[in-house]
């Protein structure tokens, strides 16, 4: 396809391989934070939050309510970000955390408990490991990382650390899900086949095209550390504020919404790795990027199922969220918004004698900044952990590289091992 943004050069692809095989020796060897703790049920949480645009903002906000709520028993305790505007704003909001220009200073803080992670993807998993690496709680948002092995090493390094990671995509908390795994576990579908699921949005303007603000320059935004393990490239306003239309920053579509998708599906069906992968797709529309705005993913997983994703930032009519059964089927039917969805059994006609069509509305659930905070008491590992971020991670990156590459992925989770469907990568 002539549309796609060229393969990295070999020299490029043996720099990432090299650097992840630092990181990841450097993860096994560096010992566990001789400050880490583990709060009581009474004992008060100091929260800090690192990246405050976009979600960043979102969060400062809503940490500072939870703050304010003597149920919760936290703080938020500090803010952090490379964007001078941003960093002073988030101070504000917070209601006087303490502002760092440099995470890793943050993570210095004993008396801090965990960190939420909202930057853009190429920064998730050394935030996260370091911080892990430091004693602290995470919550990284999604997609937990830019690339699969960078998951394996995140993944990892949670099981030796013990510490708790929660991944931020809100929609795993929905009861809607837990009721469909509830479903799929009595039986209810029989056999399962085939699933699918989307986004779809459509922008005159290009989606994530946010608005480039007049007072970044080489003083307000620290270039530098934006790179970060991120080819070196001359200052660009662009990139900063609208990272998900490039290759070194984000994983575009499947990242940004996909993730939320398929993590989705995995709670009704429970996490596990995708056997092959391949996708499709193209820059039909909008041709200021360099990701696709038209993305979509075959996945078949183990036990005979297969899933297919679809996404696109050109056209609002879509695919519905359905898990097909030989027996019945289960839609997510958000026709009356997002607060009205329902969940809809279905039986399949030559299946149908005596059952009857049946409709599920939410019970009273903890969301899931609540689910994280309830887990770094209990240490319970959070609906959405470390372990099936890394099973999302895989699945997302071999689509994009099927992509890329115009090739078929193959993985084996035994050997933890990618290889394209005629070779080895």
């Amino acid at each position: 396809m002539n549309d796609r943004a060229p393969a990295r050069a070999p020299a490029r692809r043996e720099f990432l391989r090299a650097s992840l095989a630092a990181a990841a020796w450097a993860a096994v060897a560096a010992p566990r934070a001789s400050h880490a703790r583990i709060p009581g049920a009474n004992d008060r949480i100091h929260i800090g939050i690192i990246g405050c645009g976009g979600m960043g903002t979102h969060h400062v906000n809503r940490y500072r309510n939870l703050a304010e709520d003597p149920r919760y028993n936290i703080a938020l305790a500090a803010v952090c970000d490379i964007y001078k505007p941003r960093l002073a704003r988030a101070v504000e909001q917070s209601g006087g955390a303490r502002g760092f220009h440099d995470y890793r200073k943050m993570l210095d803080l004993p008396d801090l408990d965990a960190v939420l992670i909202a930057t853009p993807d190429h920064w998730h998993a050394r935030m996260a490991i370091d911080a892990l690496e430091a004693g602290k709680d995470v919550h990284v948002e999604k997609p937990m990382t830019l690339t699969w092995e960078e998951a394996r090493d995140l993944w990892r390094t949670a099981e030796r650390t013990g510490r708790i990671v929660q991944v931020g995509a809100e929609g795993c908390s929905d009861d809607l899900l837990w009721r469909g795994r509830e479903l799929i576990e009595a039986g209810q579908l029989g056999k399962i086949v085939w699933s699918t699921g989307g986004v779809f949005r459509n922008n005159k303007h290009g989606d994530w095209n946010y608005d480039v603000e007049p007072e970044c320059t080489p003083d307000t935004l620290d270039w530098d550390a934006f790179l970060g393990p991120a080819p070196k490239r001359p200052f660009d306003p662009e990139r900063f504020f609208r990272y998900r239309k490039y290759w070194d920053y984000s994983g575009g579509l499947a990242h940004d919404l996909l993730a939320h998708i398929l993590s989705g599906l995995l709670i009704c069906l429970k996490p596990q790795f995708p056997r092959r992968v391949m996708a499709s797709g193209g820059i039909y529309v909008h041709h200021d990027r360099e990701t696709p705005d038209t993305f979509h993913v075959m996945l078949d997983y183990p036990g005979d199922h297969s899933v297919s994703l679809f996404t696109t930032q050109t056209t609002e009519e879509g695919i519905d969220f359905v898990i097909r059964g030989e027996h019945a089927s289960l839609r997510l039917d958000e026709s009356g918004g997002h607060e009205n969805s329902t969940l809809i059994l279905k039986p399949e006609r030559e299946f149908a004698e005596g059952r009857e069509r049946q409709v599920f509305t939410r019970r009273p659930r903890p969301d899931h900044d609540e689910n994280w905070i309830a887990c770094m008491r209990s240490r319970e590992a959070p609906v959405f952990d470390a372990r099936m971020g890394y099973q999302v991670m895989v699945a997302l990156d071999l689509a994009n590289r099927s992509w890329r590459e115009g090739k078929m992925m193959l993985f084996d989770p035994e050997r933890e091992e990618m290889r394209w469907q005629n070779g080895v990568v």
